[in-house]
């Protein structure tokens, strides 16, 4: 009986896994609930950018935000361990999340260096601790990865819901401070003793979930929305309080060691710390002149590649050879997130501007009079006695409405041509900013299955490569469902929301195949002496993605003529949006065509036996 406890216990999760998933949600939700508002801060907030500044801006953060945790995998492997450097970052984007809320151009861009900055640091080491955890060869390794990976579209799921709504319903400050509140709530469920954590993990679940019904009553699609999350959100709370009484992170988790393997005090911590602070102004230069910043990650991008290759030559055939698979991987993940990040600029302004997003409500008829009517999205480009309804209208409308004010509300006379476009009062309007909440829960459903397909298949599990290639053939697909949405839109150029919902399904099943699949392999992969290094460097490819998405966002932009620019009618932008997601989908399928050709040659160099070779699942 006692053997058989001992095999139970070592085939367990270690419960400092349900640590870190908490600590990286909490991240998550910071991260996330800022970005699903950045777009429309940019553009409808205090800064009134056009389309193209705004998406240049959002480029250059999101390039800058993953490049630096190379350098952040750098200092952590060298000098302050994986432990001590995701304090720092999570300091210090605090500290970002925090200035945002304050709207002046100086606090916005300083919010987005500690941002960049305070990322580099958190991101690629909570990563790597997590792989620490498990001793090499271990079959659960892989089944690790799925739960942390749960975790992360748990917060990203939860921050759109959240921080999202609250944001853009009641103001942007709000949104961003609940932003600030959940990564001091990651970061002090970190640090704290083992048996305050299980508190905060339990207290802070019900709290937010609170938060979510009070901001929400009233409105029953988004409470219905939110339910699911919120009940996941609870369940993962109470998992982790149970598995956190038997234990938290093992002594020397995340602490620097030296070659042999010994743990060692971390070293250059102040002059480190004070770098980095030093580096904040400059780096919030680049973002808001955002061509500095391309040529800035052109270089580092050179060394850092450049460094890998070098060490690749340098090293025996198993080595080199995986690390030139890391590398060839590396650059269709590029591609792929170049593509998929579309979510947080293009594809957000077209669910805002063309996406029908009211559910519910009653059609007028003509001649009938209303009276004390919500103003919802219904009335975008309508002209209701005598006054045509822009964007901007629509959102003073429910800023109002959302402060109780009467202008909020209308009253009109229904004419012919409202009843013939089908105008409907009374519906729920759902927050463009809340879709972006599809994605990560799309990935909550389907990750288990995912991760259960891989297992059952076996033997005949698809390589990395394969996976790689069905992850952008399904992309894809989530984007011709874009455009074919745009090429059935309405009358007024409205796209039925179906179409949206069914797109970001098809990118997420897309990213069940490739994201978690190569965070799992670059850990297998990587010598373990630079293991932070190079994910530090899988993070930089992201970033060179994001300077090609924001490229791509251009071409959609409707936006123009300096600060405070019209958005043109539904009906003049829905085929803009539609033919550059068109382009998009083709790029994406010719790309998973020449993966599937190269997936023979990138098994046979990975040097894995079948058992850790059939491990690349969701993960």
């Amino acid at each position: 009986m006692s053997n058989a406890k001992t095999i139970a216990a070592s085939e367990a999760h270690p419960s400092g896994l349900f640590l870190l998933f908490f600590v990286e949600m909490w991240e998550r939700f910071s991260f996330y609930g800022m970005r699903a508002l950045l777009t429309f801060y940019l553009i409808k907030g205090f800064l009134k950018a056009d389309d193209a500044r705004a998406y240049a801006i959002y480029g250059a953060y999101g390039a800058l935000v993953y490049a630096t945790p190379y350098l952040g995998g750098i200092f952590a492997d060298r000098y302050l361990g994986a432990r001590l450097a995701v304090i720092w970052g999570g300091v210090l984007m605090a500290a970002g999340h925090l200035l945002m809320s304050i709207e002046t151009e100086w606090a916005l861009f300083g919010a987005l260096g500690l941002l960049i900055v305070g990322n580099g640091f958190f991101k690629p080491n909570i990563s790597t601790m997590v792989g620490t955890l498990y001793p090499a060869g271990s079959s659960k390794r892989d089944a690790g990865f799925t739960i942390f990976y749960m975790g992360i579209n748990l917060g990203a799921a939860l921050a759109p819901l959240v921080c999202g709504y609250i944001g853009e319903t009641y103001g942007w400050h709000y949104g961003f401070g609940l932003a600030t509140v959940g990564m001091l709530t990651g970061l002090a469920t970190f640090v704290a003793p083992r048996g305050l954590a299980r508190g905060l993990i339990l207290l802070a679940s019900i709290v937010i979930v609170a938060t979510m019904f009070w901001f929400s009553r009233g409105d029953a699609t988004q409470t219905l929305l939110n339910l699911p999350i919120a009940l996941a959100l609870l369940g993962a709370g109470l998992v982790s309080f149970v598995k956190l009484g038997h234990g938290g992170l093992p002594d020397g988790t995340g602490a620097p060691r030296d070659a042999k393997g010994n743990v060692v005090k971390p070293r250059m911590v102040l002059p480190i710390f004070a770098g980095t602070i030093a580096a904040v102004a400059p780096i919030a230069l680049l973002v808001s002149h955002h061509h500095y910043a391309t040529w800035m990650l052109n270089i580092v991008g050179v060394i850092a590649f450049g460094s890998i290759i070098l060490t690749a030559i340098r090293s025996d055939k198993v080595v080199r050879d995986r690390l030139t698979v890391v590398l060839v991987l590396c650059f269709f993940s590029m591609l792929f997130w170049a593509f998929f990040e579309q979510a947080g600029s293009s594809v957000n302004n077209f669910t805002d501007r063309n996406v029908d997003r009211v559910t519910g409500g009653t059609a007028v008829t003509a001649g009938q009079t209303y009276s004390d009517v919500v103003v919802t999205q219904e009335f975008l480009g309508v002209d209701v006695d005598g006054k045509v309804w822009t964007l901007t209208d629509i959102e003073v409308a429910q800023k109002a409405q959302a402060e109780g004010k009467p202008e909020g509300r209308v009253t009109f006379v229904a004419d012919e041509e409202d009843a013939k476009r089908g105008l409907v009062v009374g519906g729920n309007e759902v927050k463009a900013s809340v879709f972006q909440a599809a994605n990560p829960t799309f990935i909550l459903l389907f990750g288990p299955v995912f991760s259960w397909l891989w297992g059952a298949l076996g033997r005949r599990d698809p390589s990395a490569g394969v996976k790689f290639g069905l992850g952008l053939l399904q992309l894809a697909g989530g984007f011709a469902c874009f455009w074919m949405g745009a090429q059935s839109a309405d009358s007024n150029g409205m796209v039925a929301m179906e179409w949206l919902l069914l797109g970001y399904l098809l990118q997420t099943t897309g990213e069940l195949c490739l994201s978690p699949v190569g965070l799992s392999l670059v850990t297998k992969l990587s010598p373990a002496a630079i293991g932070s290094t190079i994910m530090g460097a899988w993070f930089l490819a992201t970033a060179f993605s994001h300077l090609v998405a924001a490229a791509i966002a251009g071409m959609t932009g409707v936006s123009e003529g300096g600060e405070g620019a019209a958005v043109p009618p539904p009906l003049e932008t829905v085929n803009v949006y539609g033919n550059v997601f068109g382009g998009i989908a083709i790029a994406a399928a010719a790309s998973a065509v020449v993966l599937f050709a190269i997936s023979p040659w990138l098994k046979a160099r990975m040097h894995l036996s079948d058992a850790e070779a059939a491990g690349h699942g969701a993960h």
